[in-house]
């Protein structure tokens, strides 16, 4: 099980928001590259960055993106704002490993099909719900596309790896939603990187004693910033 620590920027720095309301977001450091290279002498084997002003259609942070991966010798993956395949390739161009569509896969399916067939592998989904709900948009557009139907949808398009949060739990230190996860698992035959609500090593070691196959990886957020779970031991073990 591979342990991803998050940094979400907005205006240039690292933040983090309870449910994915924009209103409870808290700056935790205003130096997101020194953020980035402490978690990767912590150990970490990648990192995952989200865009907040590109996902809410404020902004974007291409350039503090970029920075971050000239700064580390791991790989980023990167999403948050990615509307067109130039979007996209400018992510990649910055230094990102891969990138992470989301609202794209539900409002633009032309277009999320036409980055997948040119990008391939270097393309990750994002499915964000709310139950059963995607939601789009930094999570604030609600949808009529239900949870698992887009699970096997981007999987037909060539998709290989998802990253599923369950937005009710992001940031709450609740745990991982593990039914939820099941279910993600069970729609197609894809990797699936959990994300949303860990706050304790208990939730992690719950996560990796599931016994979830296609689970192979988990984002670390608030916890991380919050300081109750330190990385460097939830990287030992978990590996």
């Amino acid at each position: 099980m591979i342990v991803i620590p998050a940094i979400d920027l907005r205006d240039g720095a690292c933040v983090r928001m309870e449910a994915g309301d924009l209103a409870t977001a808290t700056v935790y450091d205003r130096d997101p590259v020194a953020r980035a290279q402490r978690f990767v002498q912590a150990g970490a084997q990648r990192l995952h960055v989200i865009d907040l002003d590109g996902a809410f259609g404020s902004g974007e942070n291409v350039r503090a993106i970029e920075r971050i991966c000239a700064a580390v010798s791991v790989p980023v993956q990167t999403g948050g704002g990615v509307r067109t395949l130039e979007m996209a390739q400018s992510r990649l161009d910055a230094g990102a490993s891969e990138v992470i569509l989301g609202t794209l896969l539900v409002e633009e399916e032309r277009i999320a099909r036409n980055i997948i067939g040119r990008l391939g592998a270097k393309v990750i989904a994002g499915i964000d719900a709310r139950g059963e709900e995607v939601a789009t948009h930094g999570w604030v557009e609600r949808t009529p596309v239900a949870r698992d139907a887009l699970v096997r949808r981007v999987a037909q398009w060539g998709v290989e790896r998802i990253i599923f949060t369950e937005i009710r739990r992001d940031g709450m230190g609740m745990g991982y939603d593990m039914d939820a996860l099941r279910a993600v698992a069970k729609a197609a035959p894809v990797s699936i990187t959990a994300s949303g609500g860990a706050r304790s090593l208990d939730d992690l070691r719950t996560l990796a004693a599931a016994g979830i196959e296609a689970v192979d990886s988990c984002i670390i957020g608030s916890a991380l910033y919050k300081d109750t779970i330190d990385l460097a031991q939830a990287i030992r073990e978990l590996a």
